[in-house]
Protein backbone atom coordinates (compact mmCIF):
# COMPACT_ATOMS: atom_id res chain seq x y z
CA UNK A 1 0.00 0.00 0.00
CA UNK A 2 1.19 3.45 -0.75
CA UNK A 3 1.44 6.17 1.83
CA UNK A 4 -1.35 8.11 0.15
CA UNK A 5 -3.78 5.17 0.37
CA UNK A 6 -2.97 4.70 4.05
CA UNK A 7 -3.52 8.39 4.64
CA UNK A 8 -6.81 8.31 2.75
CA UNK A 9 -7.99 5.34 4.76
CA UNK A 10 -7.07 7.01 8.00
CA UNK A 11 -8.75 10.20 6.86
CA UNK A 12 -11.78 8.20 5.74
CA UNK A 13 -12.14 6.66 9.23
CA UNK A 14 -11.51 10.04 10.79
CA UNK A 15 -14.08 11.56 8.45
CA UNK A 16 -16.71 9.03 9.47
CA UNK A 17 -15.96 9.60 13.15
CA UNK A 18 -16.04 13.35 12.61
CA UNK A 19 -19.33 13.05 10.71
CA UNK A 20 -20.81 11.00 13.54
CA UNK A 21 -19.62 13.53 16.09
CA UNK A 22 -20.99 16.51 14.16
CA UNK A 23 -24.23 14.77 13.07
CA UNK A 24 -25.65 12.52 15.85
CA UNK A 25 -28.72 11.66 13.76
CA UNK A 26 -26.52 9.80 11.27
CA UNK A 27 -25.06 7.70 14.11
CA UNK A 28 -28.53 6.96 15.45
CA UNK A 29 -29.70 5.95 11.98
CA UNK A 30 -26.76 3.59 11.60
CA UNK A 31 -27.41 2.12 15.05
CA UNK A 32 -31.10 1.69 14.22
CA UNK A 33 -30.23 -0.11 10.97
CA UNK A 34 -27.84 -2.43 12.80
CA UNK A 35 -30.46 -3.09 15.50
CA UNK A 36 -33.12 -3.92 12.89
CA UNK A 37 -30.77 -6.31 11.09
CA UNK A 38 -29.81 -8.12 14.31
CA UNK A 39 -33.47 -8.30 15.38
CA UNK A 40 -34.36 -9.84 12.04
CA UNK A 41 -31.52 -12.36 12.38
CA UNK A 42 -32.59 -13.15 15.96
CA UNK A 43 -36.18 -13.70 14.84
CA UNK A 44 -35.12 -16.17 12.18
CA UNK A 45 -32.80 -17.97 14.61
CA UNK A 46 -35.29 -18.14 17.47
CA UNK A 47 -38.23 -19.45 15.54
CA UNK A 48 -37.45 -22.46 13.33
CA UNK A 49 -39.81 -23.04 10.49
CA UNK A 50 -42.68 -25.26 11.60
CA UNK A 51 -43.20 -28.14 9.21
CA UNK A 52 -46.57 -28.40 7.61
CA UNK A 53 -48.83 -31.41 8.04
CA UNK A 54 -47.97 -32.61 4.55
CA UNK A 55 -44.25 -32.46 5.33
CA UNK A 56 -44.76 -34.42 8.56
CA UNK A 57 -46.82 -37.04 6.74
CA UNK A 58 -44.17 -37.34 4.04
CA UNK A 59 -41.40 -37.64 6.65
CA UNK A 60 -43.21 -40.37 8.61
CA UNK A 61 -44.17 -42.18 5.43
CA UNK A 62 -40.53 -42.19 4.35
CA UNK A 63 -39.46 -43.55 7.76
CA UNK A 64 -42.14 -46.24 7.56
CA UNK A 65 -41.13 -47.32 4.05
CA UNK A 66 -37.45 -47.47 5.06
CA UNK A 67 -38.26 -49.48 8.19
CA UNK A 68 -40.41 -51.88 6.22
CA UNK A 69 -37.65 -52.38 3.63
CA UNK A 70 -35.07 -52.92 6.37
CA UNK A 71 -37.26 -55.54 8.06
CA UNK A 72 -37.90 -57.27 4.74
CA UNK A 73 -34.14 -57.46 4.10
CA UNK A 74 -33.61 -58.86 7.60
CA UNK A 75 -36.30 -61.52 7.05
CA UNK A 76 -34.81 -62.56 3.71
CA UNK A 77 -31.29 -62.72 5.16
CA UNK A 78 -32.33 -64.89 8.12
CA UNK A 79 -34.35 -67.18 5.84
CA UNK A 80 -31.31 -67.59 3.57
CA UNK A 81 -29.09 -68.34 6.60
CA UNK A 82 -31.56 -70.97 7.84
CA UNK A 83 -31.62 -72.63 4.43
CA UNK A 84 -27.80 -72.75 4.42
CA UNK A 85 -27.81 -74.33 7.89
CA UNK A 86 -30.30 -76.97 6.77
CA UNK A 87 -28.24 -77.78 3.69
CA UNK A 88 -24.88 -77.94 5.47
CA UNK A 89 -26.00 -78.77 9.04
CA UNK A 90 -25.04 -82.44 8.92
CA UNK A 91 -21.83 -81.82 7.04
CA UNK A 92 -19.52 -82.29 10.04
CA UNK A 93 -21.28 -85.53 11.05
CA UNK A 94 -20.97 -86.89 7.54
CA UNK A 95 -17.28 -86.00 7.41
CA UNK A 96 -16.77 -87.88 10.68
CA UNK A 97 -18.54 -90.98 9.29
CA UNK A 98 -16.59 -91.10 6.02
CA UNK A 99 -13.52 -92.86 7.50
CA UNK A 100 -15.81 -95.58 8.84
CA UNK A 101 -17.34 -95.98 5.38
CA UNK A 102 -13.81 -96.36 3.97
CA UNK A 103 -13.11 -99.10 6.53
CA UNK A 104 -16.31 -100.94 5.60
CA UNK A 105 -15.37 -100.84 1.92
CA UNK A 106 -11.90 -102.22 2.71
CA UNK A 107 -13.49 -104.98 4.82
CA UNK A 108 -15.79 -105.97 1.95
CA UNK A 109 -12.81 -106.14 -0.41
CA UNK A 110 -10.86 -108.20 2.13
CA UNK A 111 -13.77 -110.65 2.53
CA UNK A 112 -13.75 -111.29 -1.20
CA UNK A 113 -10.02 -112.18 -1.16
CA UNK A 114 -9.62 -113.95 2.19
CA UNK A 115 -10.93 -117.15 3.75
CA UNK A 116 -9.70 -116.36 7.28
CA UNK A 117 -13.00 -115.92 9.13
CA UNK A 118 -11.38 -115.01 12.45
CA UNK A 119 -9.41 -112.12 10.90
CA UNK A 120 -12.53 -110.85 9.10
CA UNK A 121 -14.57 -111.02 12.32
CA UNK A 122 -11.94 -109.00 14.21
CA UNK A 123 -11.83 -106.45 11.40
CA UNK A 124 -15.60 -106.00 11.47
CA UNK A 125 -15.52 -105.65 15.28
CA UNK A 126 -12.89 -102.92 14.96
CA UNK A 127 -15.04 -101.09 12.40
CA UNK A 128 -18.08 -101.32 14.68
CA UNK A 129 -16.03 -100.01 17.59
CA UNK A 130 -14.70 -97.12 15.48
CA UNK A 131 -18.23 -96.26 14.35
CA UNK A 132 -19.50 -96.26 17.95
CA UNK A 133 -16.63 -93.98 19.00
CA UNK A 134 -17.41 -91.61 16.13
CA UNK A 135 -21.04 -91.42 17.26
CA UNK A 136 -19.96 -90.73 20.85
CA UNK A 137 -17.78 -87.87 19.65
CA UNK A 138 -20.91 -86.37 18.09
CA UNK A 139 -22.79 -86.96 21.38
CA UNK A 140 -24.91 -89.79 19.98
CA UNK A 141 -25.24 -92.66 22.46
CA UNK A 142 -27.20 -95.90 22.47
CA UNK A 143 -30.13 -96.22 24.85
CA UNK A 144 -29.47 -98.96 27.38
CA UNK A 145 -32.69 -100.93 27.75
CA UNK A 146 -32.19 -104.66 28.37
CA UNK A 147 -33.06 -105.69 31.92
CA UNK A 148 -34.25 -102.19 32.86
CA UNK A 149 -37.85 -101.14 33.63
CA UNK A 150 -39.83 -100.10 30.55
CA UNK A 151 -39.64 -96.30 30.01
CA UNK A 152 -42.15 -95.02 27.48
CA UNK A 153 -40.15 -91.80 26.96
CA UNK A 154 -37.16 -93.77 25.64
CA UNK A 155 -38.60 -97.05 24.43
CA UNK A 156 -41.31 -98.43 22.19
CA UNK A 157 -42.84 -101.78 23.12
CA UNK A 158 -43.26 -103.96 20.03
CA UNK A 159 -44.29 -107.11 21.92
CA UNK A 160 -45.16 -108.41 25.37
CA UNK A 161 -43.92 -111.74 26.59
CA UNK A 162 -44.95 -113.71 29.70
CA UNK A 163 -41.81 -113.77 31.84
CA UNK A 164 -42.91 -114.20 35.44
CA UNK A 165 -43.23 -111.82 38.34
CA UNK A 166 -39.56 -110.81 38.56
CA UNK A 167 -39.44 -109.69 34.87
CA UNK A 168 -42.88 -108.02 34.83
CA UNK A 169 -42.62 -104.48 33.38
CA UNK A 170 -38.95 -104.93 32.46
CA UNK A 171 -37.32 -105.11 29.05
CA UNK A 172 -36.59 -108.74 28.12
CA UNK A 173 -35.10 -108.18 24.68
CA UNK A 174 -34.07 -105.28 22.42
CA UNK A 175 -35.31 -105.66 18.85
CA UNK A 176 -33.78 -102.38 17.62
CA UNK A 177 -31.34 -100.17 19.52
CA UNK A 178 -32.45 -96.63 20.24
CA UNK A 179 -30.20 -93.59 20.18
CA UNK A 180 -30.09 -90.23 21.91
CA UNK A 181 -28.40 -87.00 20.92
CA UNK A 182 -27.68 -85.28 24.21
CA UNK A 183 -31.05 -85.24 26.00
CA UNK A 184 -33.12 -85.69 22.83
CA UNK A 185 -34.26 -89.08 21.54
CA UNK A 186 -33.17 -89.64 17.95
CA UNK A 187 -34.77 -93.05 17.70
CA UNK A 188 -36.78 -94.95 20.29
CA UNK A 189 -35.51 -98.37 21.31
CA UNK A 190 -37.88 -101.12 20.09
CA UNK A 191 -38.16 -103.65 22.91
CA UNK A 192 -39.98 -106.74 24.14
CA UNK A 193 -41.51 -106.18 27.56
CA UNK A 194 -42.22 -108.89 30.14
CA UNK A 195 -45.71 -109.30 31.60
Amino acid sequence: MTKQNVDNEQHGVEAENLDATLNPETENAKSANVAEESATETDTMAEPATPTAEELVAEWKDKYVRLQAEFDNYRKRTLREKMELVETGGQDVLKAVLPVVDDVQRAVEAMAKSDDVEALRKGVELIAQKFTETLKQKKVVAIEAKGLPFDEELMEAVAKFPAGEEQKGKVIDVVQTGYMLGDKVLRFAKVVVGE
